[in-house]
């Protein structure tokens, strides 16, 4: 007889390492308890120093320190063992880390340094030309809702005329012709200046 095959009366049948929700339910809530938030203020100097070794400042490591009891408290945290303080400094370490991979992401300012010196800009655009495209904007600005809106699109913007007549929902036609008429009066209020 083999002994993989048989069973005894009463005894449950193996499952292959699978255990049912209900043995899951009572087997691991055993080793289980809730973190109590009242305690956390009893921890707070061993995080503090552990967030100094990691910041180097006092300033960050306090608001290190705030910011993991924040996260912490957001909502209730279930631990497997009586070590707050190995989930603390689990906490305290993730944020930490989380923090330096935001503030890594984003763009560094700099300020500028006291003495500015001024050089000359070989690409730089003319002072008429600026004047020039200051007053070729005001003309556009002038139009009719329509005319600029077509014309921003196709000039401007670079969409093709079947794409700008999607974009406003008319027929290509339609942008055609407001992008004629818009230049049309583009050009004679420069003209007329």
């Amino acid at each position: 007889m083999s002994v993989l095959g048989t069973r005894r009366p009463g005894q449950r049948p193996l499952q292959c390492g699978r255990r049912s929700y209900r043995e899951l339910e009572t087997t691991e809530v055993i080793g289980q308890r809730q973190l109590d938030p009242q305690a956390l203020g009893d921890h707070i100097d061993r995080l503090y120093r552990a967030a100094r070794a990691l910041c180097g400042s006092r300033e960050e490591a306090e608001d290190l320190v705030q910011e993991t009891f924040a996260r912490v408290l957001r909502r209730p945290r279930t631990l497997r063992a009586d070590d707050d303080i190995g989930y603390l400094l689990r906490a305290l370490r993730n944020t930490f880390l989380t923090t330096r991979r935001t503030a890594s992401r984003r763009p560094r300012t700099e300020p500028l340094p006291d003495q500015i010196e001024f050089v000359e800009d070989r690409h730089a655009v003319r002072a008429e030309a600026s004047a020039e495209a200051a007053e070729v904007y005001a003309a556009i600005s002038a139009l009719p809702d329509d005319f600029r809106d077509a014309l921003v699109a196709v000039d401007l913007v670079g969409l093709s005329y079947r794409e700008a007549a999607g974009a406003f929902g008319v027929r290509e036609a339609t942008i055609t012709t407001r992008l004629y008429r818009a230049r049309q009066r583009v050009a004679h209020a420069l003209l007329a200046e």
